[in-house]
């Protein structure tokens, strides 16, 4: 590792607020896989601690709800969950802390759209919590998860809808048949698949949607269209 590079690590070291013992995992974290075998030792990148980092956050998130909303039922706390586990929170995350820029890039591959992609952002937010997690515990993945994420349980004083009752009520409200959901992509290794979905509604533009589930993926396209209607005025 470079000096420029070790010092660049040490300064996100300390916004994520943990001192590593292993600054191996913090570098594999931010390592894209185009990276190629040969500039990295094992061909390490960031994908399976993606893997962990997401079911990390998942328990972390999870406790943090079941203690804030005891008297919630499964139900709406399913609800919050998924909202707050989803990509786009997590691509928010990464850009508050601009990993994105902490990213090794395989060469001819760097450039302000792609470290700034919620793609991106949201993948190397999901390794880093699984670093802090293998080299300090639980306990300071759960510091990390708590002081980003608490505000946002705190911003949300209900349950989200599920966007896809949402949608279906009101094309139901209409005399509209259904919405239509068909699944248009399936990507990435087996552990990391990203669906793409799109619906459709009689008499609208359809919205696509991606999720690491396919019921994932329908209910983000369901709310990019409940979004495209509210900003039509609900036809």
């Amino acid at each position: 590792m470079s000096e420029g590079r070790g010092a660049a690590l040490e300064a996100l070291a300390d916004r994520l607020g943990h001192r590593f013992s292993r600054w191996e995992l913090l570098e594999e974290s931010l390592t894209h896989p185009s990276v190629s075998a040969k500039n990295r030792s094992g061909g390490a990148n960031y994908e399976r601690l993606e893997f962990l980092g997401d079911r990390v956050l998942g328990l972390i998130v999870a406790e943090m709800l079941w203690r804030r909303f005891p008297k919630e039922t499964e139900g709406p706390l399913t609800r919050r969950h998924a909202q707050l586990a989803r990509r786009e929170t997590l691509a928010e995350v990464g850009r508050e802390l601009d990993l994105g820029g902490y990213i090794m890039l395989q060469a001819g591959e760097e450039g302000e759209a792609l470290r700034a992609s919620a793609g991106l952002n949201a993948d190397a937010c999901e390794a880093v919590i699984a670093a802090l997690y293998l080299d300090g515990g639980l306990d300071i993945a759960r510091r990390f998860v708590e002081r980003h994420w608490e505000k946002r349980i705190e911003a949300a004083t209900r349950p989200p809808r599920d966007p896809k009752t949402a949608l279906q009520e009101w094309a139901q409200g209409r005399g509209l048949p259904l919405p239509s959901y068909q699944t248009m992509s399936m990507d990435g290794p087996d552990h990391r698949r990203i669906f793409t979905v799109e619906v459709t509604v009689e008499g609208l533009p359809p919205a696509s949607g991606k999720g690491s589930s396919k019921r994932g993926a329908e209910t983000e396209a369901a709310s990019r269209l409940l979004d495209a209607i509210a900003t039509e005025g609900g036809k």
